[in-house]
């Protein structure tokens, strides 16, 4: 196996899929690298992780955020106040009296236990 040039440039060229084939590699640029860098780093800010679907005009792809009503807030919160941890019956039972899915469910209490978290830690 034959060990190519190692640079800054080669480097940047093959972390955004520009290698070269050695040959290629050694011709001399002006300034060297720096455009292909400075494309290569507009092209990672544009396609970020999860940012396909935003460069497209559209949100990021999966479930909308769920906006609780009162009443299911309410509901959820005096069931977190008896108990931090739902078992599943309990989680089925809410899921259909509040008319949501279980997921949504689980999501919240997780969601709840981690802001409770930090309430007990910031009042300390």
């Amino acid at each position: 196996m034959e060990k190519g040039p190692f640079s800054v440039e080669w480097l940047a060229q093959s972390s955004c899929g520009g290698a070269q084939p050695i040959a290629a590699a050694h011709r001399p640029r002006s300034p060297p690298g720096a455009t292909d860098m400075l494309q290569c780093r507009e092209a990672a800010d544009r396609s970020g992780p999860g940012q396909e679907a935003e460069a497209a005009g559209g949100a990021v792809p999966g479930r909308p955020r769920t906006k609780f009503s009162a009443a299911q807030l309410q509901e959820l919160e005096r069931s977190f106040r008896e108990q931090r941890y739902i078992g599943t019956s309990e989680k089925r039972r809410l899921a259909a009296v509040l008319n949501l899915t279980q997921s949504q469910i689980k999501t919240w209490f997780q969601n709840r236990r981690m802001k409770f978290k930090r309430q007990t830690q910031d009042a300390r």
